[in-house]
C-alpha cells in the first residue's frame, strides 16, 4: 500500500483510511474515530497557495510541539512532572477523543445527542463549542495547552457539518455572536463547498504527500511510544495507551475502573501499525 502511495496510484486521504482500519479505527467508535491530520497553518490569507511550504502545518511535529514556546512549555512539563499529575508525560489531553469527534459534528444527528450526552445533557458554553475554523487550529496549536485535536476524516469530503442546517439553538458567545455556521477562512469565500473542495486539495498537494510519512510516524508508527516519542515531544498520559496497560494484572476494581474510564472519556492512541 505505501509503494502505491510513493507511485500516486491511491490518494493520501485512502493511505490514511486505510493506516486508521489497520490500527483499530472504526466509524462505529467515537473513542477510536479515524485520526487525521491539521494539514494547513494559513487560515486568514485571501487565497491559499498551496506551492508555499509556509502555507502548511510542521506534519513532523504533534500539535504540541508547533510553535517553539509552545513546545518549550510541554518539555518543561515532561522534565518536572508537575505535582497534579500522575505520570510522566508532555500531553495530559488527548488528539482524538469521543468529545471531539461530537464536537466537529455537533451540527448534524446523531452527533448532536452524542454530543449533549457527554456533557451531561445539554450544549457546551457557546465560546467552547466548535464555530470557527481558524480559531479551533490557534486553540490546538498555539493557545490552549489543553489542546492539542487533530481532526477528523470528514473536514476532506462533507461540507455539510459545516453548516447549521438543523437550525439548533447553539447560544450566543460572549461577544454577542450567535452561533449558527462554522467561520470559514477568507481563502472558502465563505463557502463549505469550497472550503472542503481546497482542504481536499492541500491534502493531496506534493508537499503534503512530501512530508505525511512524519506525521504517520508520531500517530502510528515508531515515534508513537518510547524514547522516540520522547524525543519527538509526543507522550501521552499512560492511560491512553491502552493496548500497553495489561488491565488483567490490575486488582483493584476502582484503579481499573478509572482506567477504563479515563481511556473512554479522553481518548486512546492508536495501534501501533
Amino acid at each position: 500500500c505505501f509503494l502505491s502511495l510513493q507511485k500516486r496510484e491511491i490518494s493520501n486521504f485512502d493511505y490514511l483510511m486505510y493506516l486508521n482500519t489497520l490500527a483499530g479505527r472504526s466509524y462505529n467508535d467515537y473513542m477510536q474515530y479515524p485520526v487525521f491530520p491539521w494539514v494547513l497553518a494559513d487560515y486568514h490569507s485571501e487565497t491559499l497557495n498551496l506551492t508555499n511550504p509556509h502555507t502548511f502545518r510542521d506534519l513532523s511535529k504533534p500539535m504540541g510541539a508547533q510553535t517553539a514556546e509552545r513546545k518549550q512549555k510541554f518539555i518543561q512539563r515532561f522534565n518536572e512532572v508537575e505535582k497534579n499529575l500522575s505520570a510522566q508525560c508532555h500531553y495530559c489531553t488527548h488528539y482524538s477523543s469521543a468529545i471531539i469527534v461530537a464536537s466537529y459534528l455537533v451540527r448534524m444527528e446523531p452527533f448532536t445527542q452524542t454530543f449533549c450526552s457527554l456533557q451531561g445533557g445539554s450544549f457546551d458554553v457557546a465560546d467552547r463549542m466548535f464555530h470557527s475554523v481558524k480559531s479551533t487550529w490557534e486553540s490546538a496549536s498555539r493557545d490552549n495547552m489543553s489542546d492539542v485535536r487533530e481532526l477528523i476524516p470528514e473536514f476532506f469530503y462533507l461540507p455539510e457539518f459545516l453548516t447549521n442546517a438543523n437550525h439548533f439553538e447553539l447560544g450566543c458567545m460572549q461577544d454577542g455572536t450567535v452561533l449558527g455556521d462554522v467561520k470559514l477562512p477568507p481563502w472558502a469565500d465563505g463557502d463549505p463547498h469550497k472550503f472542503i473542495l481546497l482542504h481536499r486539495q492541500a491534502l493531496e498537494s506534493d508537499y503534503v504527500s512530501a512530508h505525511l510519512h512524519r506525521w504517520i510516524d508520531l500517530i502510528f508508527g515508531h515515534k508513537q511510544h518510547g524514547s522516540a516519542a520522547v524525543e519527538a515531544v509526543n507522550t501521552y498520559h499512560p492511560y491512553f495507551y491502552g493496548d500497553k496497560m495489561d488491565l488483567n494484572n490490575i486488582k483493584d476494581p476502582l484503579i481499573k475502573s478509572t482506567i477504563l474510564g479515563f481511556i473512554s472519556n479522553f481518548g486512546q492512541i492508536p495501534k501501533q501499525v
